[in-house]
């Protein structure tokens, strides 16, 4: 019996070195493969986690330096901002909140440039259309007419549509194309049904003066 028992156990080692003979390598190869891309994963985890965390310190001092109203100390935290962490939401959180602190404090060519950054760099679509929205805004306030209705063309996400429409029928407004901008605010006012509220009513408000009833978009240029 005993050695019936051996030769079985021979045969299974046997089989099993010549398994492993012809397998060996590739299996080896795909567990170094699964082991590495898992590591790889938590390591790209704990780094993303790592760069949120020390993005948002950084963010919380770029506030601070907003409430301080000072334009230099906001101007180098957002650059310190940019710097390190440029790829995150909350560099372009910072870049629109400086934009904001700087066109305060009349630093309008500052504010365009963090809001072109912004446009540009961002990964948030959202926050890219609120950029260029707000950068419309200052080149229209300084009759950079043309460069205002750049940064308004293209495509936005579906909830910023109408209100783009709107920023460009105030520019229109601007240059006195009223039949253009009275095309534009009825765009608006036609994509905010769903929405409603005060904005709606302030873009009704746009096209009575402009001769054109809000509801039936009819009428002419007052």
């Amino acid at each position: 019996m005993a050695t019936n028992f051996d030769l079985e156990e021979q045969e299974q080692i046997d089989a099993i070195k010549h398994f492993w003979k012809q397998w060996g390598n590739i299996i080896t190869w795909v567990l170094i493969v699964v082991l590495g891309a898992y590591a790889a994963y938590n390591g790209w985890q704990y780094w993303q986690r790592s760069q949120a965390s020390q993005a948002a310190l950084m963010h919380d001092e770029l506030q601070r330096s907003v409430s301080s109203g000072d334009p230099a100390r906001i101007e180098r935290a957002l650059a310190d901002m940019k710097e390190k962490f440029g790829s995150t939401t909350q560099a372009a959180q910072s870049g629109l909140e400086a934009a904001k602190a700087l066109a305060e404090k009349g630093k309008v060519t500052e504010a365009k440039a963090a809001l072109a950054w912004v446009a540009e760099k961002s990964t948030d679509d959202g926050l890219k259309a609120v950029a260029r929205l707000r950068l419309a805004s200052l080149l229209a306030g300084e009759k950079a007419y043309d460069e205002a209705l750049k940064q308004l063309a293209g495509s936005f996400p579906a909830e910023f549509v109408p209100l783009a429409a709107d920023r460009r029928g105030d520019v229109f407004l601007m240059q006195g194309k009223r039949a253009e901008a009275a095309a534009e605010f009825g765009k608006a006012y036609q994509g905010m049904a769903k929405t409603g509220g005060d904005y709606r009513r302030l873009v009704g408000i746009k096209l009575n003066s402009l001769g054109i009833d809000p509801e039936s978009g009819t009428g002419g240029a007052a």
